[in-house]
């Protein structure tokens, strides 16, 4: 986590207002699931949720943003408070673009975490560009940083804890522990 690749980024991980995050292959495991009525089901890592409450609360707008549908990820969504659940999107750089006019942020200001070929075409409108451990070879290359976790086991939570400790936030964290406020 805590390599020269993010040595090198460390002040742009600073800037970060937005974090923007893949669903399928980051939030989760990449994995579809069917019931027996067909409905798809997704697995998401508690932690990840927890890491993505607490940059919330250090001020951190979040947003999910994938190529995909299904319920689960709106459900995701509303459980953590994110506004910006932008699902079946097919022009990922255009709708991310018109999110940062939204939200009146700045590429520089961006994140993306990100695992397949069609996440590297954000990296253009971003001011970073992560992988999880396990995207796709040419996404590790083409990332500015590459978490240890695999995507729907911690990653999220690894990329949390690691912009926190960068704003001087963890420490307290670690000792006092965490309390959900209604901010």
């Amino acid at each position: 986590m805590r390599g020269w690749r993010w040595w090198r980024i460390g002040k742009r991980l600073r800037q970060i207002k937005l974090l923007v995050l893949d669903v399928d292959g980051v939030l989760t495991d990449g994995g579809l699931w069917f019931d027996a009525s067909g409905q798809l089901t997704k697995r998401f890592d508690v932690r990840d949720g927890l890491g993505i409450r607490l940059l919330q609360q250090a001020g951190v707008e979040i947003a999910f943003l994938s190529g995909g549908q299904g319920g689960a990820t709106e459900v995701r969504a509303h459980q953590l408070g994110i506004q910006h659940c932008l699902v079946g999107i097919k022009d990922k750089p255009e709708a991310l673009l018109q999110l940062q006019q939204q939200l009146g942020i700045d590429s520089s200001e961006t994140a993306f975490v990100g695992d397949d070929l069609n996440d590297l075409a954000v990296r253009p409108v971003v001011g970073l560009l992560i992988a999880p451990a396990d995207a796709c070879a040419p996404v590790r290359l083409g990332a500015h940083a590459v978490l240890r976790k695999r995507g729907g086991h911690g990653a999220i939570r690894e990329l949390a804890e690691t912009i926190l400790q960068d704003r001087g936030r963890w420490q307290n964290l670690k000792r006092d522990g965490w309390r959900d406020r209604n901010d």
